[in-house]
């Protein structure tokens, strides 16, 4: 029948792009979004889940019954449980304990099982989430790592679906692609597309105040002195990821979480746009270099997932100040949203 699906993965890729107009006044040239919340799992990991699992029943490493293991911050989680479902295998995922309840109990309510190991530990280090999926996909029979990290396939599936929408889109007329790297394969894979239709794109990445990777870009060094703890989930890492293409990437923007919160709230509250922690990171970088902008720039921002997933993190006053991001640096920009009880 015309316009109905036959399952949700049905509904994953073409999401939408949008332009941006309060959050970028005073700017030079014409701002985009490309709102990955729109995918039915509410974040840009829906692609990779899709093609990762599918590319890998083609070659066979998936059987009935079979369970798919995963690092995740919550949402490559949330997509691999959301297609496991419909594709009818188990889902074990482990996560950092500095992801929040409300991305937890996302995963629980489709059917993932859970661990939760600590964040602030080395990459290599048994308890850290990386070591975990390992080990728990090591001793699962019939079980498949998706490794998002260092799988190759996570890039490929935005250069064959992201890259080319961004391209259409924008009918031909993108200059920058800003977005954050943390797995990488967003970003990079849909640069790989955009760099081989026009060179002169510029791709700039943003990291974590507290992540190696900008360094590590600059300097051909991981530098552990850079590591330390931050609150942006998705953003940034302690290792060097294998899906992270930096061949393709022209500029690093460093980002601190401070100014990341408040303009993830100012989406909401300027534009409507409910989305998550990293889209104000990537919003907060585009401000960071606003004087290399031009009238005829065409930027796009790639806003990974939906803010849903951040209502006890930075749209909750209480952990606002409980980070010492005090309200009135808002700048006005409080809601003045009440709850009044009759």
């Amino acid at each position: 029948m015309a316009g109905t699906y036959n399952n949700v993965l049905e509904l994953i890729n073409n999401t939408p792009l949008v332009r941006l107009n309060r959050v970028t006044e005073g700017m030079k040239g014409s701002f985009f979004a490309k709102l990955e919340c729109y995918n039915p799992g509410h974040s840009t990991k829906d692609r990779i889940a899709l093609h990762i699992i599918e590319n890998a029943e083609k070659q066979g490493l998936l059987k009935p019954g079979a369970t798919i293991v995963e690092t995740t911050s919550g949402n490559t989680g949330f997509s691999i449980a959301m297609v496991s479902i419909v594709k009818g295998y188990k889902c074990i995922v482990a996560v950092s304990d500095k992801t929040k309840p409300e991305k937890i109990s996302f995963l629980k309510a489709m059917g993932a099982k859970v661990y939760l190991c600590p964040a602030n530990v080395p990459a290599n280090d048994p308890r850290s989430y990386y070591e975990v999926a390992k080990r728990l996909a090591a001793n699962t029979p019939n079980s498949l790592y998706i490794n998002q990290y260092f799988n190759k396939e996570n890039t490929k599936s935005h250069y064959l679906s992201t890259g080319p929408e961004i391209w259409e889109q924008t009918q031909g007329k993108i200059t920058h692609l800003i977005g954050c790297t943390g797995t990488g394969g967003t970003l990079t894979g849909a640069a790989q597309f955009l760099k081989e239709k026009n060179p002169d794109i510029k791709v700039i990445g943003v990291d974590a105040v507290g992540s190696v990777l900008k360094k590590y870009f600059e300097t051909g060094e991981v530098d552990p002195n850079e590591i330390k703890p931050y609150q942006i989930e998705g953003l940034g890492k302690n290792l060097i990821p294998g899906a992270l293409d930096f061949s393709v990437i022209d500029q690093y923007v460093k980002v601190s979480d401070e100014p990341s919160a408040y303009a993830t709230r100012e989406l909401a509250l300027k534009e409507g746009m409910m989305v998550g922690y990293t889209s104000g990171a990537s919003l907060t970088a585009a401000r960071t270099i606003a004087d290399t902008f031009d009238n005829n720039s065409l930027a796009v921002l790639i806003f990974p997932d939906h803010g849903s997933r951040y209502m006890t993190k930075v749209f909750s006053d209480e952990w606002m100040a409980s980070q010492g991001f005090v309200n009135s640096k808002l700048n006005g920009l409080e809601s003045h949203a009440t709850v009044e009880k009759i």
